[in-house]
């Protein structure tokens, strides 16, 4: 099992909730169908850690793709993950990511409303956009564009899997990094996923404002983002 401090990676911690940074290259949780432990280590299995004097560990409130980094949000117990849920599933938390993306959309902000469809292939299942997928929405800015590469953000309006992944690429710009989708130079799909969770604000409290987290980008897109001329907060 990879060494993980998760204790060492919180944003923000109150009774409800724990906000993490999520590092690249563990799933969030086990593949379906596998008990804890099985079918390869997950996030989910460095929890225990997070307890902080709670009878449970905390559980996730939504999920990040395997390389997507950033901004993760954790039940502490399960009123407090209910009430996630329930506002995940409403669109009441509002999520901005970063991405890296080879090419520039022809334009430059705008709404991508384009469902989407899990489908299979040999070499195993993907999104695609079709007619009779689930509605998904995703807004978008270009905030810096240099020599055929943009830097974009990204607001999900649904949280469909693998979305702003499938919505970037169908407008030209495929994330570097990405495995999957889009078409993209062997070297792009050598890099890291330069796909970032920067931002949630979490309306938790009735009687407070909203909770406000960011997570600074992981080692690599600050540089990438460097060589864009954009400067960033600090990494870990």
């Amino acid at each position: 099992m990879k060494t993980i401090n998760l204790a060492e990676r919180i944003l923000h911690r109150d009774g409800l909730m724990l906000v993490i940074d999520k590092p690249a290259g563990l799933p969030v949780h086990a593949r379906p169908g596998t008990a804890k432990g099985e079918g390869g280590e997950s996030l989910e299995d460095h929890f225990d850690a997070l307890r902080f004097g709670l009878p449970r560990p905390p559980a996730l409130a939504h999920r990040l793709d395997r390389d997507t980094t950033g901004c993760l949000v954790l039940g502490r117990h399960p009123k407090a993950l209910r009430k996630l849920h329930r506002l995940f599933l409403e669109g009441r938390i509002d999520k901005t990511y970063w991405a890296i993306c080879r090419g520039v959309p022809e334009k430059l902000s705008g709404t991508i409303d384009a469902p989407l469809k899990k489908g299979t292939e040999r070499a195993g299942w993907r999104m695609s956009i079709a007619a009779d997928g689930q509605p998904a929405v995703t807004t978008y800015r270009t905030l810096k564009a240099k020599d055929g590469v943009s830097f974009i953000e990204a607001k999900p309006k649904t949280g469909r899997t693998h979305q702003i992944r499938v919505h970037l690429a169908s407008l030209g710009a495929p994330i570097i990094g990405d495995p999957l989708y889009g078409e993209l130079p062997d070297d792009d799909r050598r890099q890291p996923m330069m796909l970032h969770a920067r931002r949630v604000i979490i309306p938790i409290s009735k009687s407070k404002d909203p909770v406000v987290v960011e997570a600074p980008p992981p080692k690599w897109m600050a540089e990438r983002l460097k060589s864009l001329g954009v400067e960033t907060p600090a990494t870990r």
